[in-house]
Order: C-alpha cells, then structure tokens, then sequence
C-alpha cells in the first residue's frame, strides 16, 4: 500500500490537544489531509480501540487512512487502515497479522536502521527528531535538514520527517528528500487545527512543485 497522498501525516496526541480529538481530526480532515494515525498508547487496549474506531467513522466520511500507533494486533482488533511500529519492532511480524494491503511503518532515529528495512515488507520510516520539539524530547540531537538527507540516503523505502516541523521549514524537509512529513503537536496545539493544517498543506504543494520544476 502506497502512503496517502498528499504525503501530511497528523499524529494524535489527546493530553497537548487544544481541543477534543474528535474536533481537531475532523477540522484536519476537512482541511485536506487524508492520514491521520492515532498513538495514545498510555490507553488500556479496549480503550484505544474504541477510540480508533471512532476516529475511523470520521476519516471514512472523507475517504482518509487512518492508521494506529502500537500493534499489529490491535491495529486489526481495531479496523485500523495499518500500523505504525515503535523503533526496533518486527515489521515482517505486522505484515503476516495485517496482510499486504495494510499500510505498515516504523519510527527511526538513526542511519543504521534504515539499510535493513525490506521494502517487501514495510512502507515507510519516519525519521527524527528533525528539529528540536517538545513533543520528541529525550529521542537524541536534532538531524537538521543534512542530518536528514544524510539518512534518507541509506534508506530502501521512502522516509517521512517528524519533529519541529512548521509551514515556514517544510520546503527544507522535502528538499531533504523525503517522501513527506508527520507533524503532532504542532497541530494538536494549534488554536485553529483546520488553518494549521491548510497552511502545511500548502506549504508541502509549494515544496513539491518546486522540487518537480528543477
């Protein structure tokens, strides 16, 4: 399965969120992303997927992905569109659980990582922290816009950048040469989620348009 298009991933983060969840992913969705993944791991099981499954009415209304932060089992449990798999998990394990039209990710933080990933069995990385974030600490330097093209280099599989990342430096992610980018806290946080999410939005168009003209 190919990542959703345009290449905008919103990442839930219900305790920064300005506003309910349910608020802030219909306000995204309506604004024009279509991948949202839900990662509220400190829930029970049951929880999560309940939550999942709410969330999933609201993207199938706007034909969007809705992937899940955690298990490939709960992913399933959950009617979820995919995973997205913690640093050091077993990709292959998750392809076998959901079968070759789920959508399967992982998060990577380093370039000795990424040489391994079979392109067979996983669909993306994304790779970070790109720029200092609240909502990353602890996950080692910033990469910066060389640390990361240096590490989509080594990848077989495309790479989305995370962390740090605003309207004004989404033209410096893509020119990285990443495949797109995944942004939480930034709109979680935002006081309008729908107007943050626009002007990302257009602000990756811009990027994509100049990285086709060259």
């Amino acid at each position: 399965m190919i990542f959703p298009d345009p290449p905008l991933l919103v990442i839930t983060d219900r305790k920064q969120a300005a506003t309910p969840l349910v608020r802030i992913v219909t306000a995204v969705l309506n604004a024009g992303c279509r991948w949202i993944s839900v990662r509220e791991k400190d829930l029970a099981a049951a929880e999560q997927a309940a939550l999942t499954g709410e969330l999933l009415a609201i993207a199938r209304d706007f034909g969007a992905v809705l992937t899940l932060h955690g298990n490939a089992a709960l992913a399933r449990a959950s009617g979820a569109d995919g995973v997205h798999l913690s640093e050091g998990s077993d990709p292959s394990a998750a392809r076998a659980a959901l079968g070759s039209a789920a959508l399967v990710g992982i998060s990577v933080h380093g370039i000795e990582q990424l040489p391994a990933l079979d392109p067979a069995t996983v669909d993306y990385a994304i790779a970070g922290p790109v720029y200092a974030s609240p909502s990353k600490p602890g996950h080692g330097p910033a990469l910066g816009s060389e640390g990361l093209r240096a590490l989509v280099g080594q990848a077989r599989i495309p790479v989305i950048g995370i962390a740090g990342i605003e309207p004004g430096n989404v033209a410096d992610v893509m020119a990285a040469g990443t495949a797109g980018i995944a942004v939480m806290g930034g709109v979680m946080r935002a006081a309008d989620a729908g107007a943050h999410t626009r002007a990302l939005l257009d602000a990756l168009a811009a990027a994509r348009a100049q990285l086709r003209a060259r």
